[in-house]
């Protein structure tokens, strides 16, 4: 059998590309990507990792935060910076993720309404401590442990507190 013909067609170089902007392009395509905002915000590029985390008064490397087997080292030397140099020279970052660390996260967790009835209805024959008759019981289809009943009804009372407050006032009643 024949080979199939090589083509011969020569490179030739295409002066239309600029190359300078292909290649900063594919530097910010590789570049790994700052989810914080914070960060992102105060990164410069022009300066290397560590130089950018120190005038944002973080660390670069863990193990130079606290020193574990050289006790005589304080933390600028262990840093290997004059104490000069130490200067944070943005501090907004740090304040800016405090602020943003020290909101309440909302749970968006929610019970399916088969769930919510279920735990409805444990309650409602067995009260709210009696879990090895909520395992005994007939709706209990699923066979579940009495332990994990009461998981199932924390779970409840976490997501939804209002419903289980109404709840509980409506069957004292």
């Amino acid at each position: 059998m024949p080979k199939a013909k090589k083509s011969s067609k020569r490179k030739k170089f295409d002066y239309t590309k600029d190359r300078k902007k292909l290649r900063t392009k594919l530097r910010r395509k590789l570049a790994p990507t700052i989810e914080c905002a914070q960060i992102r915000n105060a990164w410069d590029d022009r300066k290397t990792v560590q130089q950018n985390l120190r005038e944002m008064g973080l660390q670069h490397d863990t193990k130079t935060v606290l020193p574990i087997r050289q006790p005589k080292l304080t933390n600028t030397e262990a840093m290997d910076v004059e104490p000069d140099e130490l200067l944070i020279k943005k501090p907004y970052v740090i304040k800016d993720m405090e602020a943003q660390a020290s909101i309440p996260s909302q749970s968006s967790k929610t019970l399916s309404r088969d769930l919510i009835e279920y735990a409805q209805h444990m309650l409602r024959e067995h009260g709210d401590g009696n879990y090895k008759a909520m395992a005994r019981d007939e709706k209990n289809y699923y066979q579940d442990t009495p332990k994990q009943i009461k998981r199932k009804i924390e779970d409840y009372k976490q997501c939804h507190a209002e419903d289980y407050s109404t709840f509980m006032q409506s069957l004292k009643a």
